[in-house]
């Protein structure tokens, strides 16, 4: 979906897992997902906090 996000201009794009599970990852247990979950969370808050000029693609959240 970051294609996608882009081609319409979304003003700020942050990857996610899959189409299917965009904020998660069911190949972890429950305690890295929600590790995983916290750091997406974490993100998009700081994205929002962010000024912009331009459209930007932020990095990815890692799994901790």
């Amino acid at each position: 979906m970051t294609p996608v996000a882009l081609m319409v201009g979304s003003s700020r794009v942050i990857p996610a897992s899959g189409i299917v599970h965009p904020v998660g990852n069911v190949d972890l247990g429950p305690e890295a997902e929600k590790k995983l979950r916290r750091a997406i969370v974490e993100m998009a808050l700081e994205t929002l906090q962010t000024k912009l000029t331009e459209q930007k693609l932020f990095p990815r959240p890692v799994s901790v």
